[in-house]
């Protein structure tokens, strides 16, 4: 309920004016409350002869399309009932997700996603979001002016393909939108949840096409695709001034340079290197604590090398050198990167591979010169120092001695037990993620970690795992899920329009999600908070962002409070809830 003191900011909850009547309100999933319309509303809006007569409560609803969603035949068919049901009513949808969110988390998220992404052509609907081609970029202001105007849309998710390696980027839509909107707030009253910068069709079979899959000079490479991002760039801004654009599954070669060229200039987040770096680096911060290892001292190596791992690597880099005060150079000497074979590693949301190629996996090192992306220059070795023969895994691990061991290479069981042993015989709390999923490709079995450590691992996965028992104790895994940290730091940009996303915002964000780690409380327990909490963890990653917007002056938003529990509240009412809202009719 809206206290006295905020209830006059613009995404306090209040009456929806609505345009529609008739059938072409229940066709409105944002609109549509279905048997839930109250009397005066079936009588304002015309629906009395289409709708059952009886009235229900949302309660009634969610139980009803729980007994539903129930009968689905297998996980697949589950994510297809949900997605269907959101394209129907959406507060029905978020309202259920939330009610029963352990249990459908998976379902509507991590690992579900890969096999909707996979069969979307086949269980396509209707579209959401916008698409642009590359072909047609002289009418972006138009195209982007049907989504609202300037105040109507504070967040922009946006692709180009490249790391999807099916047909459709809209399924990732989808569930980027089910993940925001649930876990931080619902924008005002208009969403462009992913704009798809299509490229040339290739099979005719397909929907949506994927900028990786098409010819160089019209996909992810050459002057005709950065014209095309930075035509949308602008369009956007001029359209949404105030809006904070999110980049997801651009491929390696673009994200990371895409990401390089605006951040200095607009507010924007990559989720595959911001995202994953982030929730990556809370969980080792946190194990580092329990290890009572100081983040000066902390040698980490990173098996995988691709867009994920360039941005752990950047996210903990970025981390050791504002919080010790080192340069960025000598923060990144911190850091070993170990490719696998061809450099086919990637990316800890899908199975995805378009990594360029390294002729020889291992160690990076300079002498790959050219070979190596801008990312993973900042982190090759001197080669003398390393001979052809020690680049390998084990014998890096060997060399170097690491506290933590990272893995982002969807190469199953590549942290062998050689490599895990002698990596525990050198430190007391062997730090290991092996965070490629879904779970089939993980680097190695949480149950393993343990029995090879003698219990003395700290672990995170990429996937969800069960609790492991080992000498008489119970373990519980954490999960490396960037759904516990992006939606926080949207939330924490868009509330205070900001007019940049830092570094130090980012560490701020990942400060907070740390303090949440079950595991600093005891050992045993996992290294992040269950997803089941992420709308508090939200609060807490935004007042975090937001407090540290102010301070750097990048914060444009009025009336912030200064207060922490005044922000926090401040916050907490500006968060979209689940719930029907009173209809205005607009002529």
């Amino acid at each position: 309920m809206a206290t006295s003191k905020f209830h006059d900011l613009p995404r306090v909850a209040g009456p929806l004016t609505c345009p529609y009547k008739g059938t072409s309100l229940l066709k409105s999933s944002q609109f549509n409350k279905g048997s839930a319309f109250p009397e005066h509303e079936r009588t304002k809006f015309k629906l009395h002869s289409l709708l059952p007569p009886n009235i229900q409560t949302l309660d009634e609803q969610v139980q009803r399309a729980y007994q539903q969603y129930q009968s689905r035949a297998d996980d697949l068919a589950k994510n297809t009932f949900l997605a269907s049901m959101k394209a129907q009513n959406e507060v029905l949808y978020y309202k259920l997700v939330q009610t029963h969110l352990k249990e459908m988390f998976s379902v509507i998220y991590t690992p579900t996603e890969g096999d909707a992404i996979e069969n979307y052509s086949r269980l396509f609907r209707k579209p959401e979001g916008c698409f642009l081609n590359i072909n047609d970029q002289d009418h972006f202001d138009e195209y982007l002016a049907g989504f609202g105007t300037k105040e109507d849309v504070d967040y922009i998710v946006v692709s180009d393909g490249e790391e999807v390696h099916t047909s459709l980027l809209e399924v990732e839509l989808a569930l980027e939108t089910k993940v925001w909107a649930l876990f931080s707030y619902r924008l005002r009253n208009w969403l462009l949840p992913r704009s798809v910068l299509e490229s040339i069709l290739r099979d005719s079979s397909r929907l949506y096409w994927i900028a990786g899959q098409m010819p160089p000079t019209a996909s992810g490479q050459g002057e005709k695709y950065d014209e095309f991002v930075d035509k949308f760039v602008k369009a956007a801004r001029k359209q949404f001034p105030k809006a904070y654009i999110h980049f997801e599954d651009f491929g390696l070669n673009n994200a990371r340079r895409i990401l390089d060229r605006y951040q200095s200039q607009i507010p924007c987040f990559n989720d595959d290197i911001q995202g994953t770096g982030c929730v990556t680096l809370a969980a080792m911060l946190a194990a580092l604590q329990v290890s009572q290892v100081k983040l000066e001292d902390v040698r980490v190596v990173i098996f995988g090398s691709g867009t994920a791992g360039i941005g752990i690597a950047d996210q903990i880099s970025d981390t050791i050198a504002t919080e010790t005060r080192k340069s960025k150079d000598e923060a990144s000497k911190q850091i070993w990167y170990v490719t696998m074979s061809d450099m086919e590693d990637e990316i800890p949301t899908h199975s995805v591979h378009s990594s360029r190629c390294i002729d020889k996996p291992g160690l990076l090192v300079k002498s790959l010169g050219d070979k190596l992306t801008e990312g993973q220059k900042s982190f090759a070795r001197n080669d003398d120092q390393w001979s052809d023969n020690d680049r390998d895994l084990l014998s890096v691990v060997k060399k170097v001695h690491p506290h933590v061991l990272i893995g982002t290479s969807t190469k199953p069981g590549a942290f062998t037990e050689d490599i895990i042993r002698e990596m525990a015989d050198h430190v007391k709390r062997p730090i290991i993620f092996p965070l490629s999923n879904p779970t089939r490709l993980h680097e190695a079995k949480p149950a393993d970690l343990y029995e090879w450590t003698d219990g003395r691992a700290l672990v995170a996965t990429g996937s969800p795992f069960p609790p492991v028992t080992h000498n008489g104790t119970d373990y519980e895994i954490a999960e490396c899920n960037n759904s516990t940290c992006f939606p926080g730091i949207g939330l924490g940009a868009v509330l205070s329009q900001c007019r940049l996303m830092s570094k130090k915002m980012l560490v701020a964000a990942v400060e907070a999600l740390k303090a949440r780690s079950p595991a600093l409380k005891d050992s045993a327990k996992p290294l992040l908070p269950d997803v089941e909490d992420v709308r508090e963890i939200s609060v807490d990653i935004a007042a975090a962002v937001i407090s540290c917007a102010v301070e750097e002056g990048l914060a444009q938003a009025k009336g912030i409070p200064t207060d922490e529990s005044e922000l926090r509240e401040w916050i907490r009412i500006q968060m979209w809830e689940a719930e029907y809202r009173p209809l205005v009719y607009e002529n």
